[in-house]
């Protein structure tokens, strides 16, 4: 369903609540309202975290039909545990019309629609729906950062779900949609990208985009890249050394390193050596 990057809703209680953890919901039920209150975790009321597939299928009667998704379904929620995103079973009168789950960007919290998960089919489609939303989340540095970002090339998308997406998601919305909407009807495909982001490899067994790569970069997820050009004539060697901190792993580098006539910083290109001499916590 549709990606809800809300920076959301500090919502005036006007009235009795309807349910005692309800009060916050002001434009009343199947409102973008009242999933904020869910998202935000002010509305819990039948709201459960997910431990295991068993915490779902019990809830239909066809419980064994869920059997054979068990354990691409298992895999993909003890990988998305594995990074903190928590998955819960709502009501539906938390969800829009029509919303059949929501994974949130800031909060890392995922949502199903209690309502249309009990057909194995549908709860598989949204599960890698929405949990390729948490891999884009991953791609884009770190689930603690509200950004997400693109993890495939925009071109190897197939053609019928890019099609299938301009048709129901606004323009800016399509890149990040389209991708995910191939995942969500595709066997296992999330489950990989959500097991390369535990094992936090998500930036070699996928390549980033440019774009992505050069943010990645600039806000230090990535080593330091340097980018050299060959000079047409003459050459300058100049040898220099600088600190650079890297968020992700908490450690400072000491990088000690030769460039000539034309040589820039902070673009793809070739690494040059780091030197390790600190880490502290």
């Amino acid at each position: 369903m549709k990606k809800t990057i809300l920076a959301m809703l500090a919502a005036v209680s006007l009235g009795a609540p309807a349910f005692a953890d309800d009060s916050k919901i002001t434009k009343g039920y199947g409102t973008m309202d009242a999933m904020g209150c869910m998202i935000l975790r002010e509305c819990t009321d039948e709201v459960e975290q997910v431990f295991s597939l068993l915490d779902i299928s019990s809830q239909y009667p066809n419980t064994d039909e869920f059997t054979f998704i068990a354990d691409e379904f298992n895999r993909m929620l003890t990988a998305l545990n594995a990074v903190g995103v928590k998955v819960f079973l709502a009501p539906e009168k938390y969800f829009p019309y029509g919303h059949r789950g929501v994974y949130h960007t800031v909060s890392n919290n995922f949502f199903l629609n209690r309502r249309y998960m009990s057909r194995p089919g549908a709860l598989m489609s949204v599960m890698r729906h929405e949990g390729w939303h948490a891999a884009q989340d991953c791609m884009a540095g770190t689930i603690d950062n509200s950004m997400i970002a693109i993890i495939l090339p925009e071109e190897d998308v197939p053609p019928i779900w890019r099609e299938m997406v301009k048709r129901t998601y606004p323009a800016n919305a399509v890149p990040w949609e389209a991708e995910a909407t191939w995942a969500g009807k595709s066997e296992k495909m999330t489950q990989d990208a959500l097991e390369s982001c535990a094992r936090g490899s998500m930036w070699t067994d996928y390549e980033p985009t440019p774009l992505t790569r050069e943010w990645l970069e600039e806000n230090n997820y990535l080593p330091h890249i340097e980018y050299e050009y060959d000079p047409y004539f003459f050459y300058y060697p100049q040898v220099h050394s600088h600190l650079h901190y890297h968020p992700k792993t908490d450690r400072i580098h000491a990088h000690y390193h030769k460039h000539g006539y034309g040589h820039r910083h902070h673009r793809v290109g070739k690494k040059h050596k780091a030197y390790k001499f600190h880490h502290s916590h």
